[in-house]
């Protein structure tokens, strides 16, 4: 720990405290004992910080990542660097009496540093739909703003439901979703891209793949024949790759010319536009069902 960084955990430490306290289990069944309801939180994590502005909290928010850039009212907090390696100096500088973070995301290292200087940390582990309605009920109770996540997950809920009657009883197409094409990383067992797309009606090709975004051959993802295939986008633009997939000819998402982009800030983060990916899902393997 540097000379500043001392100094300015110091001041942290001095602040008085309340004879109020708190007690709350994370999603990772950690228990976390608080003076008093937290005002000034710090999110490392991108989906956390579009939640504490969709339950109308963000005024609870001292600080975020370079990576939260949604809405983007979130780029006008400060920013305490990368996910991966943020600043502690800058950290503790925002005085946050709570630091949302991820095991998924943030490095262990940053845990032990934390933990040092004696700020408390609520780690969030959303693996699903259901994980990410939880987590918004969650800190809509940790910061007051009960009645804006119970509206945010309440209209989840309903726009979920929407897409499952449109799509019922029809007939699953195999779908390949690719998350990055090289090395080809694909959506596996209990990821959330899985779910979302058994959610909009498909049957994802790789569901039985490893955890999580495990590694896949292109020549056994072209032995799954799939009928749609859809491409990440990062950033915007055309998917890296995508040329590579239009010449494969014989597979019939391609001679279907199913082959499609989704934008993978909206699959791939735990956060309210969830239901946006499944909607927009729905939309490439189901365009019929949409039809007014």
């Amino acid at each position: 720990m540097t000379a500043s960084l001392r100094a300015l955990a110091l001041c942290l430490l001095l602040v008085p405290g309340s004879a109020w306290g708190l007690e709350v289990v994370d999603q990772t069944g950690r228990v976390l004992t608080l003076p008093s309801p937290p005002r000034r939180i710090v999110s490392l994590v991108p989906s956390v910080t579009e939640i504490v502005f969709a339950i109308g909290a963000q005024d609870a928010l001292a600080g975020v990542t370079d990576f939260c850039d949604f809405p983007v009212e979130a780029k006008g907090k400060p920013s305490v660097g990368g996910m991966i390696n943020p600043s502690l100096e800058a950290l503790v500088t925002l005085r946050p009496d709570l630091v949302v973070a991820t095991r998924s995301g943030n490095r262990a290292e940053t845990f032990d540093q934390l933990k040092r200087l004696r700020l408390p940390v609520y780690l969030v582990d959303p693996i699903s739909v259901e994980d990410v309605m939880r987590l918004v009920t969650a800190l809509g109770e940790l910061t007051g703003h009960r009645d804006g996540a119970a509206a945010v997950t309440g209209d989840l809920e309903r726009r979920m439901k929407m897409v499952e009657e449109r799509v019922a009883g029809r007939r699953r197409p195999r779908t390949l979703y690719v998350l990055w094409p090289d090395p080809l990383i694909v959506p596996g067992r209990d990821a959330l891209v899985s779910e979302l797309i058994a959610r909009a009606g498909g049957e994802s090709v790789t569901a039985d793949q490893g955890a999580g975004y495990p590694r896949m051959s292109l020549e056994a993802a072209v032995a799954r024949a799939p009928e749609v295939i859809i491409l990440a986008s990062h950033g915007g633009g055309t998917p890296v790759g995508r040329d590579k997939w239009e010449r494969l000819e014989s597979l019939p998402a391609v001679k279907s010319k199913r082959l499609y982009t989704a934008d993978g800030s909206v699959m791939h983060r735990y956060g309210p536009r969830v239901v946006e990916g499944i909607e927009s899902l729905a939309r490439l393997i189901h365009p019929e069902a949409f039809v007014k």
